[in-house]
């Protein structure tokens, strides 16, 4: 890993993005909902049922759900009858979803705090890996695509759903406005929190392109790695398998 990495638009020595993404989800953990609806205009929902059905999560299986603090993944998982285990760097956010998942009745997933880039789970754990609008806030990406290959099982695949760059024409110009623009502004007045929502689109911005990120995670030892581009490559989700 490089002296500085990006912290939105900022370069930053890495353990200082470490520090600083860790205060953003700190203070967003109580309305990451609320965000997510932001960022997304409400699609999220959308995109990560048709996540969890690429995953195709069965019973029995142990899954890794990394910076899954709020759970949004792992209870769409756990009707499967799937072993989830929902790991996250902040406890703040793992608080969020014990909180959802006690008011849902749900007793089965296994929560955890854990760094991506290194996991304390022994290798060939698991069945699945899956992260959603969580890698791109990692520090070192390479060391996090490393784990999880490393924490995989024979035959084990990684699902991850992100943002990314949209190529449609057109409906990029407005998307850079709504999400340049507006986001933040919405943030401030209704989360009161309009930097944390800044750094969030400026992640956006700065994350590998789709053929890109595809690389880093071939790069990482997976096997027949694709994307699949929502909204042109406004959301994309990558996967790869460990043979």
């Amino acid at each position: 890993m490089s002296d500085t990495v990006s912290f939105g638009y900022e370069e930053v020595a890495p353990e200082e993005k470490t520090r600083r993404v860790g205060d953003v989800f700190r203070s967003v953990a109580k309305r990451y909902d609320i965000m997510n609806d932001l960022m997304s205009a409400g699609m999220h929902r959308v995109w990560k049922d048709d996540f969890v059905r690429r995953v195709n999560p069965r019973a029995g299986e142990d899954i890794l759900d990394m910076a899954g603090g709020t759970g949004d993944i792992a209870f769409r998982m756990e009707k499967s009858g799937a072993n989830v285990t929902v790991a996250d760097i902040n406890p703040a956010m793992l608080e969020v979803g014990m909180e959802r998942a006690t008011e849902k009745g749900l007793t089965s997933l296994i929560w955890r705090e854990e760094n991506a880039e290194t996991l304390s789970f022994p290798s060939l754990g698991f069945d699945a890996y899956t992260i959603a609008f969580g890698i791109r806030n990692v520090t070192d990406i390479p060391a996090a695509l490393k784990e999880a290959h490393r924490v995989l099982r024979y035959g084990g695949r990684f699902f991850c759903l992100e943002f990314s760059s949209t190529t449609w024409p057109g409906f990029a110009e407005v998307y850079d406005i709504y999400s340049e623009k507006l986001v933040p502004r919405i943030g401030e007045m209704v989360a009161k929190d309009g930097e944390s929502y800044r750094y969030l689109i400026e992640s956006i911005r700065r994350f590998p392109k789709m053929p890109e990120f595809a690389a880093m995670i071939a790069a990482a030892g997976f096997s027949q790695v694709k994307y699949t581009p929502i909204l042109g490559g406004a959301v994309a989700i990558h996967s790869g398998w460990k043979v």
